[in-house]
């Protein structure tokens, strides 16, 4: 028997939003897109929050990102990813993702991040969570600068593709291994290994996973890293809806603390 792994796709499933729009604010600040380019990319952020994404909606946002970051320099995008992580996606790391990951790594298997946002996002997020491992889309560089052309598009088959090469060069057997995603578009991802599960999973992915037998992961409290609750284990969906009125109480008490301790001239601005 081979090494095993654990193999967790990141947005919706680690993190409680999309990496790849995460930083169109630094972006904006700094040059590389316009107020309009926001506008875009706040709405496909909240399109993406209420239903996810499928395999049409990714290629238009792929080949979108990719005409947006021609001409960016990659050192640039790379030094604001650095200076904004903590506070862009820290806040929105799945408590029990975390711990899921901690747990996956305590038993000897090697975590791995496998998402179609770029390798600039992907790589430092898993340096955050202590995951060395990622498979994520590449884009082509020229002169220090994005050229406008993808090289590898981490999205659907294409993530078999890398996990397997990563299995084929580290000794994976995929068939003891393990698979974490939120969407539908990544079925293959999920049936290439021997334990998938479903997390937060969209209609299609809920219906595919009941009718397989897959477990269903329910992850409901993103909190930052430095106060996730390490005790926290992942729960089945039918045990995680006994803590339904749990996470209600909690959220309104931390809602009601934040509120409570915040200054009067934020108040004001809000």
């Amino acid at each position: 028997m081979g090494r095993s792994a654990a193999f967790f796709d990141l947005d919706k499933t680690v993190i409680a939003k999309s990496s790849a729009l995460a930083f169109g604010k630094p972006f904006y600040r700094d040059g590389l897109i316009s107020r309009r380019d926001v506008v875009k990319s706040a709405y496909a952020q909240l399109m993406f929050r209420l239903g996810g994404m499928n395999d049409q909606t990714m290629a238009r946002t792929r080949d979108y990102l990719a005409a947006l970051c021609k001409g960016w320099p990659v050192e640039q995008v790379r030094q604001i990813v650095a200076e904004t992580l903590h506070e862009l996606i820290n806040p929105y790391v799945y408590a029990e993702a975390a711990a899921l990951i901690e747990e996956h790594q305590a038993a000897g298997r090697d975590v791995v991040l496998v998402s179609a946002s770029g390798e600039e996002m992907v790589r430092p997020i898993g340096e955050l969570l202590g995951v060395t491992d990622v498979i994520a889309t590449r884009m082509s560089v020229q002169d220090g600068r994005y050229s406008g052309e993808v090289e590898f598009y981490a999205a659907g088959p294409a993530k078999v593709d890398g996990v397997r090469e990563l299995a084929q060069a580290r000794g994976y057997d995929l068939a003891e291994s393990y698979a974490y995603s939120d969407s539908i578009s990544d079925r293959p991802l999920l049936e290439c290994v021997g334990h998938p599960t479903a997390v937060n999973p969209d209609r299609a992915l809920r219906k595919l996973a009941t009718e397989n037998g897959w477990p269903v992961l329910e992850f409901r409290h993103p909190i930052p890293l430095g106060r996730r609750l390490r005790e926290r284990p992942a729960v089945p969906v039918a045990a995680a809806a006994l803590g339904v009125g749990v996470g209600v109480a909690i959220g309104i008490a931390w809602y009601g603390r934040h509120r409570r301790t915040r200054t009067p001239s934020a108040q004001k601005s809000t």
